[in-house]
């Protein structure tokens, strides 16, 4: 096996860097140097914490341009989809800065005969498993917050993406940063299952596959430390009989395709009522047909590469089983020749159990679409999943969309008549088999907390 680690730039198959995975001995000296560094961090006044995050902040939107590019070349992601997640990454530090020291700040209670004093002690090192699909976005998520609440990190990155977790390590320190406070680890699978092993660990967070979610769970579990587990999803989006439909077409397109369709809480399913369903995939497919694949660093470009080209063909392949087992291909559906890991816009119909198509989650722009009878029967076929992270609903009648939302949807988000990856006030999260745990909205900073209960009695 090789000891390096290579990203190569999936449009054009160039190699961009390679890095040399680190030895047992680096990873335990550096697990041991950013608990040292919690030690004194956790002390730091909130304020001061919060000081440093709003640097992060202003660092983020001073390199913006040079991490944009490096993420595009990295996975493939569109240029200016690139320089968004940057501002996103940006606005999730404000909002941190802003909200951490009232959010953590301690609680005083009447208590017989005294006071309790509520105290959010930060829990140590808290150990990130992040993928590709958002290479500063996944990482900020988990680490600011932790950061805020007075922990140490530490990331292990997806090899793909390696150069922009280190590109990220550095601009934090050179925003104030304690050094080794946020701390990359180049490493593989065993050595990961070491670190959650370690004592200084104190926590383990993962953003993942359900697959993978399991395996990482299970060795958190088992050195008895608490894990948040943000794992894939099959959202479905309901277009319901008082659907405005050409909001919803159009929507769908870019709930389908954003992030070249490799996102989480990507809209993947398309739930149809009869009435809409002839229409809603004519144009559909119309739109789905029109999006060129091309270059990810040109501006006009609307449909780069997935990130690998094992990926890719992960991808061809769910889609081949789907039709196998009866689906149809309106657009898309066939891998393109030449260089890069492209894959089309392809809308699937005819979709049923037993495929793919409607089982599992397809990580790239391939849209589901099924045929629901009515309103009711379309909220079946949305919790008809083992996933439950976002799905969407679209319905003039607000009041009817929001009790559907609120009451009957078996997912952690719901959009109605829109479409949003994560906005940083509200929570992010997800249930049944896309895992457990909240972040942002104020709850990601208090996952990795000791809420300690101080009882002060009275004299």
């Amino acid at each position: 096996m090789s000891r390096d680690i290579v990203t190569i730039n999936p449009a054009t198959e160039e190699e961009i860097a390679s890095y040399a995975y680190m030895s047992d001995a680096e990873v335990e000296t550096a697990v041991a140097a950013c608990h040292e560094a919690f030690l004194d961090w956790r002390t730091r006044p909130l304020a001061d914490r919060a000081e440093i995050v709003n640097a992060i902040a202003q660092a983020l939107r001073d390199n913006k341009e040079d991490f944009a590019r490096l993420m595009t070349r990295e996975m493939g992601k569109l240029l200016q989809a690139s320089r968004d997640e940057i501002d996103a990454c940006a606005a999730i530090c404000d909002f941190t800065a802003q909200h951490g020291p009232e959010e953590l700040a301690d609680e005083t209670r009447d208590i017989p005969q005294g006071t309790g004093l509520v105290r959010y002690a930060p829990l140590g090192v808290i150990y990130g498993i992040q993928p590709w699909n958002f290479p500063c976005y996944q990482v900020i998520r988990y680490a600011i917050a932790n950061l805020m609440a007075g922990n140490g990190v530490l990331l292990k990155h997806a090899e793909n993406t390696t150069g922009s977790g280190l590109f990220l390590r550095d601009l934090m320190e050179k925003a104030g940063l304690p050094k080794h406070l946020f701390t990359v680890l180049l490493i593989d699978h065993d050595q990961s299952d070491r670190v959650i092993e370690n004592d200084l660990v104190r926590g383990v967070t993962l953003t993942g596959s359900d697959v993978a979610g399991r395996k990482v769970g299970q060795k958190a579990a088992e050195q008895i430390k608490k894990s948040v587990l943000e794992l894939g999803s099959n959202d479905a989006y309901l277009v319901l009989d008082e659907a405005d439909l050409d909001l919803a077409v159009k929507t769908c397109v870019v709930g389908r395709t954003y992030n070249n369709g490799q996102t989480c809480v990507n809209a993947k399913r398309f739930i149809v009522t009869e009435k809409n369903y002839d229409a809603f995939v004519e144009k559909f497919a119309e739109k789905m047909g029109r999006l060129e694949m091309g270059d990810p660093t040109e501006e006009g470009t609307r449909l780069g590469p997935l990130a690998r080209e094992d990926l890719r063909d992960t991808l061809a392949s769910q889609v081949d089983k789907s039709v196998e087992k009866g689906a149809r291909v309106l657009v898309g559906g066939e891998t393109p020749e030449g260089k890069g890991a492209f894959y089309p816009a392809t809308v699937l119909v005819d979709v049923k159990p037993g495929q793919p198509a409607y089982d599992d989650e397809l990580f790239g722009p391939v849209a589901s679409v099924i045929k629901a009878r009515d309103d009711e029967d379309a909220m079946r076929i949305a919790n008809d999943s083992r996933y439950g992270l976002g799905g969407g609903i679209f319905c003039k009648d607000e009041a009817h969309a929001r009790e559907l939302a609120a009451t009957h949807f078996d997912t952690g988000m719901v959009c109605v008549n829109g479409f949003n990856a994560a906005v940083p006030n509200m929570p992010f999260g997800g249930v049944k088999n896309s895992g457990y745990g909240r972040e942002h909205g104020g709850f990601g900073m208090k996952e990795f907390v000791n809420i300690k209960s101080v009882y002060v009695h009275q004299q």
